[in-house]
This record gives structure tokens, sequence and C-alpha cells, in this order.
């Protein structure tokens, strides 16, 4: 199983705006075929050093990953959401 985690700072951070992104987010499920779970959630702590959303994203195969990045659905997500993305990080595993 391969593990995605991003992590992401908005520049837009009001409830508002947080939680439309987070919708989006969850909108993959379904719509990309190569993800076998996906958990997007909320920062609670609102910390200078915190990010704003984790999004979490499990994978059969490096192979379905890779589609993943590439799937056209995801791109789309990935355009609606950029203008709105200060900062970005991520980490992949294999677990």
């Amino acid at each position: 199983m391969i593990v995605h985690n991003l992590l992401l700072k908005l520049k837009n951070k009001s409830s508002e705006s947080m939680v439309k992104a987070k919708d989006l987010l969850l909108t993959m499920q379904g719509n990309v075929e190569f993800i076998r779970d996906l958990k997007v959630d909320l920062d609670i702590r609102r910390a200078v050093s915190s990010y704003d959303i984790s999004l979490i994203a499990k994978f059969d195969t490096k192979e379905d990953y890779q589609s993943y990045l590439v799937h056209p659905f995801h791109l789309e997500v990935g355009n609606q959401l950029k203008g709105n993305i200060a900062t970005a990080a991520s980490v992949c595993f294999e677990e």
C-alpha cells in the first residue's frame, strides 16, 4: 500500500474557504479510480506553524499513485485550488 500525505497552507484562511477546499479535495474519492482511501481534515490548532489542510490518500501500488498524479480529475482539482495555496508539503511512503 502506498500512502500519500499532503499538507496545504491556504492564502484565504476563512472557515468558508477551508471547508470549500476540503470538500473539493474529497470529490476525488469515486472520481479517481486509483484512490483506495481518502481522508481530508482541517487543522484545529490554527497556529502560525500549522498547515490548514491534511490529505491522506492510499493506493494499492506505486503505479496507481503515479496514475493518480496525472489523472484529469486530480489535475482539475489542483487547478481549482492553486490560486488559494500558499505552500504545500508532501511525503509518500509504502506501508
